[in-house]
């Protein structure tokens, strides 16, 4: 069918349609840019973890052998401050620990992989727990919350610290930044709360290769890093 020619009043009406879509452009560009902006800005793009991608390049080769499944840090992401509690039931985050490069592992007793892995950690608490390294494990058993430290008791494992959080949210805060998909789930962490690695699994963390990578994930000069 033949187009019919605009009216008049449809003539008149068009500069107004064509600039109310002009705008609605500019405001949905705007607002879109904005919205980049944000999140360039947010946890995903913190320029002060920059550093941290950084440092997870140099260690990269090093993510070999015990440690082959790490995953090193591509992007700059702000962990989330992980809310947990001590031993004695006294709330902790994980900002406690700034300053100090943090391997940070959920765990639970019903995970057989998680309970196989414990000594190891235990072991590396052992070898550089201090002032400039942690690990620190969360349990997140959601019921029988004595049954984790009758675990680690009978395990003799008495070098890591008791944490716990039984409503399993650290599980969910590092899952909703794409961190956590399995148990157990280790991120390795810097002193800014910056990730330099993760691994979905279990891993040897009491060997040499894990020893050397870690060691030097917290003094990469001394290790000519």
């Amino acid at each position: 069918m033949p187009e019919t020619p605009p009216s008049r009043g449809a003539t008149r009406r068009i500069p107004l349609v064509i600039g109310a879509v002009l705008v609605g452009a500019l405001i949905g560009y705007a607002g879109v840019s904005g919205f980049g902006g944000l999140m360039r800005r947010g946890p995903a793009g913190d320029p002060d973890c920059n550093g941290a991608v950084d440092l997870a390049k140099r260690l990269s080769p090093l993510a070999h052998g015990e440690l082959a499944a790490l995953t090193m840090a591509t992007k700059p992401l702000r962990v989330p401050d992980l809310a947990f509690e001590d031993a004695e039931g006294k709330p902790r985050k994980l900002s406690d620990w700034r300053g100090k490069t943090v391997l940070v592992n959920l765990w639970a007793t019903w995970c057989v992989p998680c309970r196989k892995e414990m000594p190891a950690l235990d072991a590396l608490q052992g070898k550089l727990g201090g002032k400039d390294f942690e690990v620190v494990a969360i349990n997140i058993d959601t019921r029988d919350f004595d049954k984790p430290k009758s675990f680690l008791k009978d395990a003799n494992l008495t070098r890591l610290g008791y944490f716990s959080d039984a409503k399993a949210k650290v599980f969910q805060d590092l899952k909703s930044i794409g961190k956590a998909l399995g148990m157990p789930t280790s991120m390795l962490v810097d002193g800014k709360g910056c990730e330099i690695a993760t691994i979905a699994g279990p891993a040897e963390w009491a060997s040499e290769d894990a020893v050397k990578l870690i060691t030097a994930a917290v003094q990469p000069a001394a290790a000519g890093i």
